[in-house]
């Protein structure tokens, strides 16, 4: 029965897009482990901070970088400011005195430019890449190179902690979601090389480093970009960063449509990665990873439709779809309390479930109508910061 077979096959997709292959690429990264060569070595860094508007966190950013533990002469730090409107260049001018550089573009045209230029005077053989609202552990620059004493290494992925100190529905669901991606991560890490890296902490060498175009996200390209140049993106678990999460729904919704609106075009532009022949597994990660979980929404429509229309034919299928009901309800009580500031425990996991995969099909049908996020707009609340 045709019917039949869209449900088992949209069921089937998502549970490969959400278990099967973290299990897989798991197993294979077992199988055929690729060790890094990691050195304590010291070479020089330009740590530069990305930062739209960010008077309220900047100073205590550049606080954090100034007591990370590293030689002094041989870490240099820049501040890459987006044209900002406020005191940002202001305040970030006061620490000239102790080497703080400051970039400024005289026209907003996004983060990645605003990133390019402040690489152009740069001096360091590693080039780390943070936000103005993460925090660094003091031997962060320390761990995360190490990795580049191994040549085949382009780019090195920091470890990314994301705080709720609130105890939000939308943090929970955010560290649980990122805890998730990070085991994935490790996996891909040991198999051969990533697909991407959070902006809050990556290093990439200076020979490697692309100019990315303004429409790019740079965390998403420069994974591609490095691997390319037949170099590999790595994961260092001990390098770490932390960052608050958002505390409100509407606010990680308009966080992830965005990355994902970006990260679609930015897939448009490379899609001859997607060829099988080539680039096989770098393609069947892209691939699953990816294009698998941005069609996630597309297959639960599917599959709830598709289920719908079997219920009268077996007591199995009506069990299938009251559970569908069930959980997508869920999801609605689950939102509805948030809007109103309730606890909602439980109801947490599938409202961010829901909330993830409704901003996968907002931002695949903006992506359809042509809409590029170019400018940056970091989503910025009190307490709160977004990657």
């Amino acid at each position: 029965m045709a019917v039949e077979m869209v449900f088992i096959s949209m069921l089937a997709l998502v549970a490969y897009a959400y278990a099967g292959y973290a299990a897989l690429v798991y197993l294979l990264s077992r199988l055929f482990e690729r060790p890094v060569r990691r050195a304590d070595i010291t070479p020089k860094v330009s740590v530069i901070i990305a930062a739209y508007n960010e008077e309220r966190d900047i100073a205590r950013k550049i606080a954090n970088t100034l007591r990370l533990e590293y030689p002094k002469d041989k870490i240099e730090i820049i501040v890459a400011s987006d044209c900002s409107t406020d005191r940002t260049d202001e305040i970030v001018s006061s620490y000239a005195r102790e080497g703080v550089m400051l970039s400024r573009q005289s026209e907003r045209l996004g983060k990645s430019v605003a990133q390019n230029k402040a690489m152009k005077f740069s001096t360091g053989d590693i080039l780390v890449f943070s936000d103005a609202t993460t925090s660094y552990e003091p031997d962060a620059i320390s761990k995360i190179v190490r990795s580049f004493a191994d040549p085949e290494v382009g780019c090195v992925a920091g470890n990314l902690l994301y705080v709720d100190s609130s105890a939000t529905a939308v943090g929970k669901g955010c560290r649980s979601y990122w805890g998730y991606e990070k085991f994935i991560k490790e996996s891909e890490s040991r198999l051969g090389s990533l697909i991407g890296v959070s902006g809050c902490l990556y290093a990439v060498r200076r020979t490697s480093y692309s100019r990315l175009a303004l429409d790019m996200s740079s965390d998403f390209v420069i994974a591609t970009e490095i691997y390319l140049q037949g170099l590999r993106v790595v994961y260092d678990r001990e390098a770490i960063a932390m960052e608050d999460t958002n505390k409100r729904g509407r606010d990680e919704f308009r966080m992830r449509v965005r990355v994902i609106e970006q990260t679609l075009s930015a897939l448009q532009s490379y899609r001859r990665i997607f060829d099988l022949r080539n680039h096989a597994l770098f393609a069947f990660q892209m691939i699953s990873h990816k294009i698998l979980r941005y069609g996630v929404p597309f297959f639960l429509i599917a599959a709830f439709l598709s289920n719908l229309a079997l219920v009268i034919s077996s007591g199995l299928y009506g069990l299938t779809f009251l559970a569908q009901a069930v959980f997508y309800s869920a999801a609605i009580m689950g939102w509805i309390c948030d809007r109103l500031g309730f606890r909602i425990g439980p109801l947490g996991y599938p409202y961010y479930f829901a909330l993830a995969n409704t901003a996968s099909l907002v931002a695949f049908l903006k992506f359809l109508r042509g809409e590029a996020h170019v400018v940056w707009e970091p989503i910025r609340e009190t307490g709160s910061s977004e990657v």
